[in-house]
């Protein structure tokens, strides 16, 4: 049984974590003129496909979406702080169009007027952020007085942005039953780690480093305390003193309390038809709150890490040039060892759900499909570096064909949550992604 202190943090987070961002002195942004600067040529064949197969989305749109997805939050930030009364967030629509939902306030029309005077389209709601924020605590309120049957029922709670509406995370969906005030709030199922897939055979072999270098969405393996995992690496970067470095996720780690001493958990390449040589050990290690893990290179596999690029698979790399923060509705691909390069979009953002024993705090979702061994992997929107893997409502299907139909019966879809990268730079200074 959860205690009352997790269980809080678990339905506060989101609320909470919805009011960050830096203060400017006017809410005012550019408008909106999204410029692909040439990227779309340079973007590999099987990303183009990908985009088009799973988002009916051509380069160019694909590119714009993402920016466009950047100046929402940007204006987000700010719109938080200067409009409390009114603002109730921003998204992105399925045609891309840029959103500000705006409730009924005293600066409602000042939030119109620079809403509109960056180029984005003002839609009218019922509740702003700031209600729907006081749901989630007079929630709280409501499951100190339950039953610890009901109270652990739920896992986790995210203010749904599109829908102007709270989404409840449940373990049994059928089996919660919410107060009057909560009767319009949709309960979904919980989400579970996208988990590692466990290995016996990480022997590593003594050979002669293979030339090939080690992308965002590579397999790996990790080796410690007598457990083996495969997982996919995420970013490539550099840490505080410029060591060649990758940023995959905390659950990867088989022995996590040992990261950055001399028994830390060993990172291995992964080669047809077995395990290649070390290439890294766990320097630091994160599990609960942020889902990550930062691997630094061994000297003699440095020069592996050393690029940007995000696999994909039987084409060019993805060259990464930035970082993000996520925004519902904004596209998004991610790369990883067992379903390979696809791609969806955000559908929540800043929550905190219960995956298992731990919170994942500052979360968002996104609507794809991901798998065991899919961990760490990277989540990508245009060509800038979004997340990494962390968990799925369908990690336990073999295939994702499975997890789409059992998904469709119970009036669900395939998710797949992640840490924000930017999450984890901010809480390593100094520690960078690479980019171009």
């Amino acid at each position: 049984m959860r205690s009352s202190i997790a269980r809080r943090a678990a339905v506060f987070g989101s609320a909470a974590l919805l009011l960050l961002g830096p203060v400017t002195a006017s809410a005012q942004a550019d408008p909106v003129e999204p410029g692909v600067s040439g990227q779309a040529a340079k973007l590999p064949a099987e990303l183009i496909d990908a985009i088009s197969r799973d988002l009916s989305l051509s380069p160019d749109q694909y590119l714009e979406h993402s920016e466009l997805g950047q100046k929402l939050a940007e204006f987000a930030k700010i719109a938080r702080t200067q409009f409390p009364d009114a603002f109730a967030g921003t998204w992105l629509d399925n045609a891309g169009t840029p959103i500000v939902g705006l409730a009924d306030g005293a600066d409602k029309q000042a939030a119109v007027a620079a809403a509109e005077k960056a180029g984005f389209q003002v839609k009218d709601v019922a509740q702003s952020e700031s209600s729907l924020q006081q749901q989630v605590k007079s929630l709280d309120g409501w499951l100190d007085t339950q039953p610890p049957a009901v109270a652990d029922l739920v896992r986790g709670v995210a203010i749904d942005i599109v829908n102007n509406d709270l989404v409840l995370r449940a373990d049994n969906v059928g089996g919660l039953q919410l107060p009057d005030f909560l009767k319009g709030a949709r309960v979904v199922q919980s989400p579970a780690t996208a988990a590692p897939l466990p290995s016996t055979d990480l022997t590593p072999i003594a050979e002669p480093l293979p030339a090939d270098a080690l992308l965002g969405g590579d397999a790996y393996g990790s080796l410690g305390g007598g457990v083996g995992l495969r997982c996919s690496l995420g970013f490539n970067g550099t840490d505080g003193s410029g060591r060649p470095v990758n940023i995959t996720a905390g659950h990867c780690d088989p022995n996590r309390a040992a990261a950055g001493t001399a028994e830390a958990s060993e990172a291995f390449s992964l080669v047809p038809g077995g395990t290649g040589p070390r290439i890294g050990t766990f320097a630091k290690t994160s599990l609960d709150i942020h889902d990550y893990s930062i691997i630094r290179a061994d000297d003699d596999a440095a020069r592996r890490f050393e690029n940007n690029g995000i696999r994909v698979p039987g084409a060019a790399p993805v060259a990464i040039t930035g970082t993000a923060d996520p925004v519902v509705g904004a596209p998004v691909c991610k790369s990883g060892l067992t379903t390979g390069f696809t791609c969806g979009r955000v559908t929540s953002v800043a929550q905190t759900v219960s995956v298992g024993e731990r919170t994942l705090a500052d979360s968002f979702s996104t609507s794809m499909c991901a798998l065991q061994g899919d961990s760490g992997g990277t989540i990508v929107t245009g060509t800038l570096a979004l997340g990494i893997s962390s968990a799925s409502n369908v990690g336990q299907y073999p295939i994702c064909q499975v997890a789409d139909v059992v998904t469709f019966v119970l009036g669900e879809s395939p998710e797949l949550f992640a840490t924000p990268i930017n999450e984890v730079l901010a809480e390593n200074p100094g520690l960078r992604v690479r980019t171009s």
